[in-house]
């Protein structure tokens, strides 16, 4: 592999990050367009390294591309959703029971604290608040596991838990969707490995009933900008501040 074909994967990888991140965020919600040379120039790069990312993101599920239409994030189907929450279910028992016979009362009172802010959040109406201290939540109970392979396999389907609750949680009893983390805090203040997995599949049970009781019809297709409030992505890479130079003219081209 040449030099410029590592600076420009190195490129690619950092520029997946920042959409991935901005999907999951709630900057681009399901059905938003993402525009290559939008992103090129929030980024501060050029189109060939986005172009890329695209299709990475695009292989993880998280957006689809069409032709004509360009690139556009994904909406899961219902389906989709139930079949994550089955294997989000097996995966986080299993993390709960490895991280049991590791948790100190710090790494409890964190994840109390992430309760607490989903708690708030709902109280306050701020969906985006609460979906980022539901993910960190249950996030940080697979990564106390300290099992690098689960966490890489558990990481696939956060796309899914934000998606849940960014879209059906508007819908819902908000305060009931965070309060529903409080058994599963508590099994694991018990360090009872039966008891977190009984609570845990059952916390999977509850989300699913509440996905099939609000899951709302397609949203209308929309541009980024015509999402109110939505802000750009975080400004230009550092790291991509001669990124032009690595990429041909034609890469510049509008696709």
């Amino acid at each position: 592999m040449t030099r410029q074909e590592v600076s420009r994967s190195v490129l690619s990888g950092q520029v997946k990050d920042r959409l991935l991140q901005a999907i999951l965020d709630g900057r681009y919600p399901p059905g938003a367009r993402i525009v290559e040379t939008r992103v090129a120039r929030e980024l501060g790069t050029s189109q060939a390294p986005v172009r890329e990312a695209l299709r990475d993101l695009e292989g993880l599920g998280v957006i689809e591309t069409t032709a004509f239409r360009g690139a556009r994030v994904r909406r899961p189907s219902t389906d989709e959703l139930l079949e994550a929450f089955v294997v989000r279910a097996e995966l986080e028992s299993l993390g709960a029971r490895l991280a049991i016979g590791r948790l100190t009362e710090t790494d409890l009172d964190e994840l109390g604290g992430y309760v607490a802010e989903m708690q708030g959040a709902a109280d306050a109406g701020d969906v985006h608040r609460e979906a980022t201290a539901d993910a960190a939540f249950h996030s940080r109970i697979v990564a106390l596991a300290g099992n690098a392979t689960l966490v890489r396999v558990w990481r696939t389907l956060e796309p899914f838990l934000r998606t849940y609750i960014t879209i059906v949680a508007p819908g819902s009893d908000r305060r009931r969707i965070a309060d529903r983390h409080e058994p599963v805090l508590d099994a694991l203040r018990r360090r009872d490995p039966e008891l977190v997995t009984v609570v845990l599949h059952r916390h999977f049970d509850e989300a699913a009933r509440s996905l099939a009781s609000h899951w709302p019809s397609p949203p209308e297709e929309r541009s980024p900008d015509a999402v109110a409030g939505r802000p750009g992505l975080p400004g230009p890479l550092p790291e991509l501040a001669s990124a032009v130079t690595l990429d041909s003219p034609q890469a510049e081209r509008t696709s």
